[in-house]
């Protein structure tokens, strides 16, 4: 990893450091993602205080941590990074997790505050559709599946180009199914599995639990010159 895998814009933001400091944290950002990838969150994590350490004022390194914090569910954590990356850098893109934040630290009423913000009202439409699927997975905390319903019903044909429709049909299959509408269910979970193509949600082993397939592990026979697995040995 050299550091120059990053995006433009964050190698902008580290301009502000010295060559020597930016090209440091830049490694560090790269491993954050990489790891990511990898499920390594305490090895994600321990880059991303790396990077925050040596660049606090940074919005890409405060948004790296608040990532790693938000995968490992401490939403008090991601929520307090994010918060501050809104502070660095005036961009309120990260509102759609801030609101999740809200909703995993059982605030529901302050979740939909947030999604009511004038903020919200001039997102990017990639970030209004993370909203309004918070939104209805909130109104099923709340004990509203029917308004969990509405809240996705008018973007599910909207979305058919979209490169999250997959993400889109999954929360609303899921809203249908807390209505009972299990056969509509089990039809948009199948459309989630064939628009998901990088694997982002389990809608195919959804659809497979609907229709009543059930994969359990099974022992197989075993070796039979082997002893509890471990080989024969000599006398």
């Amino acid at each position: 990893m050299t550091g120059a895998e990053i995006d433009r814009s964050v190698r902008q933001q580290l301009r502000t450091l010295s060559k020597e400091n930016a090209e440091g944290v830049a490694q560090h950002l790269v491993m954050v993602a990489a790891l990511l990838e990898a499920e390594d969150l305490d090895g994600a994590l321990a880059h991303a205080e790396t990077a925050v350490r040596r660049a606090g004022r940074v919005p890409a390194a405060r948004e790296a941590l608040g990532f790693v914090a938000y995968r490992m569910g401490d939403f008090a954590r991601a929520l307090t990074e994010f918060r501050t990356v809104r502070r660095l850098s005036g961009s309120s893109h990260l509102l759609p997790l801030m609101v999740d934040c809200e909703r995993g630290l059982g605030r529901p009423a302050r979740a939909l505050e947030l999604l009511g913000s004038p903020e919200a009202r001039h997102l990017g439409q990639e970030e209004q559709v993370e909203l309004l699927i918070v939104g209805s997975g909130i109104r099923r905390d709340m004990g509203q599946p029917q308004a969990a319903v509405l809240a996705l019903q008018g973007q599910v044909d909207k979305v058919a180009t979209k490169p999250w429709a997959a993400r889109v049909w999954y929360a609303y299959a899921d809203a249908l199914l807390d209505v009972g509408r299990s056969d509509d269910a089990r039809a948009w979970f199948a459309k989630a599995a064939v628009a998901d193509q990088d694997g982002e949600t389990d809608a195919i082993e959804r659809v497979d639990e609907l229709d009543g397939i059930r994969l359990e592990e099974v022992d197989l026979p075993q070796d039979p010159g082997s002893h509890d697995g471990a080989g024969s040995q000599e006398s």
